[in-house]
């Protein structure tokens, strides 16, 4: 999954998305502190795989060193569906973190 933070969809609604990648998890942190310090009152911070441990540190570091006004809004998990380089099918699990201004 991408490293990116979008900050509008196609139809222009504000939507503040983190995607969880390899990188160091302070990365990931710096990026949704900046976006609740840039007005935003909730930020979504979404993981597959591997990342999904990454996409927790990232959301216990930021409510507890620094933002802790934060609260939980939602935290949902799924399963995805993706294709192999060979061809065939596999189920990768899925988190989807929202924090939101308390």
């Amino acid at each position: 999954m991408p490293e990116e933070i979008q900050t509008t969809t196609a139809a222009g609604k504000a939507e503040n998305i983190v995607y969880i990648g390899k990188k160091p998890p302070m990365n990931y942190v710096l990026a949704v502190v900046t976006q609740f310090n840039n007005g935003m009152s909730e930020v979504t911070i979404k993981a597959r795989g591997n990342a999904i441990s990454r996409a927790v540190d990232v959301k216990e570091i930021v409510m507890n060193r620094f933002l802790p006004n934060l609260k939980e809004k939602s935290i949902r998990t799924s399963s995805e569906e993706l294709l192999n380089e060979d061809g065939t099918k596999s189920k990768v699990s899925a988190i989807q973190i929202t924090l939101m201004k308390g």
